[in-house]
């Protein structure tokens, strides 16, 4: 996650480069907030996830590489099969031509510090903090401008999280995970929820293929609002090959119907044994929103880090 602090040294200190960073994802995103990638005139060093995206981004590099170092824009991508990504979302995009006079934070940047950037005219000015707070971005709404602040965690990896189910529930997880190192991908199939930031609506047809879009180090939290989704989006999970983390909402009867009914239906033993159902870590027994959510987050914690 921090090997493009090597690049800026190594390569934006000594050639003409754009940096390509990631401020904001959405929905089935390839990459996350702080993914990054280098252009040079004849190299690339990283990348966003590739496809149609990755090529758009490359093509901005290259364009900001006329305009004299410090300049930068903001560029916002929506996703959809244009773009290879069938599920919908979002990504915010910051390019940058970097300015090799302006690296002088370089020397302090170090695992688990913060990193602090505020957009001024010409230039990003940055410098790097042992005691803020990181600042998040939405992918929603207005493109940042000048003077707008931001701050990550530099060389935090987090885990993709795959959120099915925008209810009350999957509110107060989306929330919680706003300072814990997970990459939220959040997905519900009913317009009403469409106003709520960082929430995909994908038609019910064509929501397991978000699963299917899921990296191997993701965790998969499943809480819609119907059984019958909740069923399809389970087995989608189970039969899709490695995942870090399959979990259900739902009690020990549920737990009981759904292996019943995915041995029915074919599911092995060993893949229905990768369900967790319920959700959330063992002893903790409140049924708000905001205890379960935080049951399961404390979970997802335990796992071996990706």
């Amino acid at each position: 996650m921090s090997d493009w602090l090597a690049w800026m040294k190594d390569v934006a200190s000594s050639e003409p480069a754009a940096l390509v960073s990631v401020l904001a994802s959405e929905g089935s995103a390839p990459r996350g907030a702080g993914t990054r990638m280098l252009v040079s005139a004849d190299r690339l060093f990283g990348t966003i996830g590739g496809g149609q995206l990755e090529h758009r981004a490359i093509e901005q590099a290259q364009a900001i590489l006329a305009l004299p170092p410090g300049n930068w824009r903001v560029q916002d991508y929506p996703l959809g099969p244009l773009l290879g990504q069938c599920c919908g979302g979002r990504v915010r995009l910051l390019i940058e031509h970097v300015d090799p006079a302006a690296l002088d934070w370089l020397a302090d940047a170090a695992e688990e510090r913060v990193l602090v950037s505020t957009l001024t005219p010409g230039r990003i000015e940055r410098h790097v903090s042992a005691q803020a707070a990181p600042i998040a971005l939405s992918a929603r709404g207005d493109r940042p401008r000048e003077g707008a602040t931001f701050a990550e965690m530099i060389g935090q990896r987090r885990r993709p999280l795959y959120l099915f189910g925008a209810g009350h529930v999957g509110q107060a997880i989306a929330r919680h995970a706003q300072a814990l190192p997970f990459r939220l991908a959040w997905f519900d199939t009913r317009p009403l929820f469409e106003t709520i930031d960082g929430v995909a609506i994908v038609p019910e047809d064509a929501i397991a293929q978000c699963v299917a879009e899921a990296p191997d180090d993701a965790a998969l939290l499943i809480l819609t609002h119907d059984h019958a989704l909740d069923y399809r989006l389970t087995r989608a999970a189970l039969e899709r090959g490695p995942i870090a983390f399959v979990g259900l909402i739902g009690s020990q009867t549920k737990r009981a119907r759904f292996h019943s009914r995915l041995d029915r239906d074919g599911v092995g033993e060993t893949a229905r044994a990768r369900l967790t159902c319920p959700i959330g870590v063992s002893g903790v027994t409140g049924k708000e929103p905001d205890v379960i959510a935080i049951a399961a987050l404390a979970q997802l914690l335990q796992l071996e880090r990706p």
